[in-house]
């Protein structure tokens, strides 16, 4: 059986002030730092030993990565960044409140610019200080104005056929860090998961996803490594930051 481990980066400043992030390139709190230690720590006390790990451009994917690998004695592990893991791109959200929004334009609009399948944001501004366009980092792509998750699922579903396929193949044990959205098309990608039933699907920061896959690469399982109790509340954090 093949294991490869997803892993939500942990709590982020903007998470914690319940902004749109997208690409804004916003670090980790004292509790994301925690997170991520803590995922470090189930991971080794799991077996978890990697070959390779992946995580996006952004800087909380980034410094979870190293956290967990840390803490897991494992630092100085090969480590690729990838800006096909980075957040879904949310336009001229970026930098608003999620409740202010749920309030503004009522819960209903930001569930669908949250969790729907093809919705775009509003397409980010030239004005907005939170636009990427011009971004050294991104000089080598066409940085989006806004993106659906439809949208995050053709970048993710390239990078796991280029990148990870190639590996799995050759044995390689992967750990994958990146943002919510990255991972909710992943994980749709990767079990067929309809349009419908992905808008209900949240993943909690910090928690190790780990998939079982079989010799064709095919999931055959998946499950957190935490118990039911830290899971529902983790959940349950995430689903609440687009409620008024």
């Amino acid at each position: 059986m093949i294991k490869i481990v997803l892993l939500r980066h942990g709590e982020s400043v903007w998470n914690k002030k319940n902004l749109f992030t997208g690409w804004t390139d916003v670090d980790l709190t004292k509790r994301g730092v925690l997170e991520a230690q803590d995922a470090g720590r189930k991971l080794s006390q799991a077996g978890f030993i990697f070959d390779i790990a992946f995580a996006s451009y952004l800087k909380r994917a980034k410094r979870t990565m190293r956290l967990v690998l840390q803490e897991m004695g494992q630092k100085n592990l090969h480590q690729v960044f990838d800006w096909r893991l980075n957040e879904r791109h949310y336009g001229d959200l970026q930098g608003f409140n999620k409740k202010e929004m749920a309030e503004k334009f009522g819960e209903k609009q930001v569930l669908l610019w949250r969790r729907s399948y093809g919705v775009r944001p509003p397409e980010i501004s030239k004005k907005n200080k939170y636009n990427q366009a011009n971004d050294k980092m991104y000089a080598q792509i066409q940085v989006p104005d806004s993106e659906s998750l439809k949208d995050v699922v053709v970048r993710v579903k390239k990078f796991w056929q280029e990148e990870i396929v190639p590996l799995l193949k050759e044995n390689k044990k992967i750990l994958i860090v990146a943002s919510g959205n990255s991972l909710r098309a992943l994980v749709k990608y990767l079990d067929g998961v309809s349009a419908k039933e992905i808008t209900k699907l949240n993943i909690p920061t910090g928690v190790p996803l780990v998939y079982e896959l079989g010799n064709d690469l095919k999931p055959r399982r998946h499950y957190y490594l935490a118990d039911k109790k830290e899971l529902k509340a983790r959940t349950e954090k995430v689903i609440n930051q687009g409620k008024k």
